[in-house]
């Protein structure tokens, strides 16, 4: 199934809106986080499929005009189901000057045999930031499913003023690299990824990662590591055994980083 996903988000009299949004099925988008007062846009992506099916393509284009801020949110646990063939994603995220974009989903969940691959293409104008994550899980671990996929990618590159600032690679392929070796998961079932980047002259991503750093300390379910870029933005990885905890605490240092002006 070819399906599509476009939303324009706008900024007029102080506030972000909705200026333009097309999907197709099984795609539908539903406003949330009317209640908050910091006039920023709110919005859920979520489906009527079950899954990601074999064969299906999804493209998703995100705008940002200028001084418009939007977070995505997911509607719950994405499965790539069996498959013969493979998917695909294509996620294009357009950001003029004074934006912001959040995008945090929940975990994906890989079954057999399943072969999927994601690239996210960002463009990000000045004095703009964005977040954006992504958590892989083993499988169906009660089903005894621990990396029995062919194989998973997703790509992720950051452009600014059209040069390449951020590139990120996961690719899981378990008949190509051993997934438990030394210097993959080795024993763990669960990888998390979240990148912050952003444009902003002000942003001090030392003070930033030491904050982070309070929460990490605060827990003890996962293993957690952060790499600071030369300009201002970092990656952060996790390993553990649970996408849940994961999930959280991404929700946390998203919160973190949305508070930013």
């Amino acid at each position: 199934m070819d399906s599509r996903l476009h939303i324009i988000a706008g900024y007029k009299e102080g506030k972000s809106y909705v200026k333009d949004l097309y999907v197709s099925p099984p795609f539908r988008v539903v406003s949330v986080g009317q209640r908050k007062k910091d006039h920023k846009l709110y919005q859920i992506v979520m489906s009527s499929s079950p899954g990601i099916l074999d064969g299906d393509r999804y493209q998703l284009d995100i705008a940002l005009e200028k001084g418009a801020a939007l977070q995505l949110q997911s509607q719950s646990y994405q499965r790539l189901f069996n498959m013969k063939d493979r998917a695909v994603q294509q996620l294009n995220i357009s950001m003029q000057d004074n934006t912001s974009f959040a995008y945090v989903p929940h975990p994906v969940v890989p079954h057999e045999d399943s072969n999927f691959k994601s690239k996210a293409e960002v463009n990000i104008g000045e004095n703009s930031q964005i977040i954006i994550s992504e958590i892989i899980t083993c499988g169906r671990k009660h089903y005894g499913e621990l990396f029995k996929l062919t194989r998973f990618q997703n790509l992720t590159e950051i452009y600014h003023k059209d040069q390449l600032v951020v590139k990120d690679n996961i690719l899981i392929q378990p008949d190509l690299i051993p997934i438990k070796s030394i210097g993959n998961l080795e024993e763990y079932t669960h990888q998390g990824t979240l990148i912050f980047y952003t444009t902003k002259k002000h942003v001090d991503k030392n003070a930033l990662i030491e904050t982070i750093y309070t929460h990490i300390e605060l827990q003890n379910e996962m293993e957690v590591g952060i790499s600071a870029m030369e300009d201002n933005g970092f990656i952060i990885r996790t390993l553990g055994h649970g996408g849940e905890v994961m999930y959280n605490f991404f929700l946390t240092v998203q919160e973190i980083l949305w508070a930013l002006e």
